[in-house]
């Protein structure tokens, strides 16, 4: 199995449904109310799980009951928690999520995961040197963001960095990640005086541009290219990103080729948005292979 670590926040997920959001100032009445398990470090860690990679999460929570049930949920999804950290001093992270019409919005509260440092990641440097792939996003602080790339780089470990929630990130820092993987809301933050083509072609094979219904972008050298979603009816696209990351990390370090690896996170991201909750859709690989869009040339055993 491919050795990946998933370097992230670590969240439990408040989620609301309702008919309609509300206005400044108006109550109303919602549809629902669930907590799930969530966190970007700890969907993608999940999605790739659930996929069949050996997982490794490194991250921080609290030392409350909801610290305990995350790292519950982790070791339910056959992830090693060997490097996830309770501190005392920080509530664990949570994620305050309003679903209307099918789609979300969210408030994200950093919490203990806030409390991870350089001196961690520089602590955990043998164990990062060993994996097939580095995972890392922006729920996280960007000074450690910027350690796990700048040691990945330096130790030619491959390391895909998901700039979300979007923020200004250092270019340097960005040509220094193998992949990294926007939505088009996070290219327009992080290029703010460039085209979506302009970007694409500036990181050729590097730049993975996801764009919901109208699929995925990246430049292969030559030319633009645009491989297809699958199109399904969503119930909840919470977590479809994430989906997508952890799903593209198992096949890229498999060997397979970047349309092949994403077509694999679109198939995956499809499954995952006709469930709800960021982690209760993600798909297992016999659910992928059940799946009528599934290639048998994947390489994923």
């Amino acid at each position: 199995m491919n050795k990946i670590i998933v370097i992230g926040s670590i969240s439990t997920d408040f989620v609301v449904t309702t008919d309609k959001r509300p206005e400044v100032g108006e109550t109303i009445t919602g549809t629902g109310f669930e907590t799930t398990f969530g966190g970007k470090g700890a969907n993608q860690a999940v999605a790739s799980a659930r996929l069949g990679a050996d997982v490794y999460m490194v991250g921080t929570v609290g030392s409350d009951i909801f610290g305990k049930e995350l790292l519950l949920n982790l070791t339910t999804n056959k992830i090693h928690t060997d490097y996830v950290e309770p501190v005392t001093h920080e509530p664990s992270g949570s994620a305050h999520i309003t679903i209307a019409d099918g789609d979300n919005s969210i408030v994200y509260i950093p919490g203990a995961n806030n409390e991870i440092d350089t001196s961690r990641i520089q602590s955990l440097k043998e164990a990062i040197q060993s994996a097939q792939m580095v995972v890392v996003q922006n729920e996280l602080p960007q000074e450690v963001v910027d350690e796990i790339i700048e040691l990945c780089f330096e130790s030619n470990v491959k390391v895909i960095y998901n700039p979300a929630p979007a923020r200004e990130v250092q270019q340097s820092i960005l040509e220094k990640a193998t992949y990294f993987t926007p939505n088009e809301s996070e290219f327009h933050q992080l290029f703010p005086d460039m085209t979506i083509s302009e970007g694409l072609a500036k990181y050729p094979n590097q730049l993975i541009l996801t764009m919901g219904s109208k699929g995925v972008y990246y430049h292969d050298g030559e030319s633009e290219k645009q491989i297809p979603s699958y199109k399904v009816q969503p119930v909840d696209t919470t977590g479809a990103g994430d989906t997508f990351n952890g799903a593209f990390a198992v096949a890229i370090s498999s060997g397979m080729s970047m349309d092949e690896s994403i077509r694999f996170g679109n198939l995956a991201a499809s499954l995952s948005i006709q469930k709800f909750g960021a982690q209760g859709g993600m798909p297992s690989l016999a659910e992928m292979k059940e799946s009528e869009h599934f290639e048998k040339t994947w390489n994923i055993k």
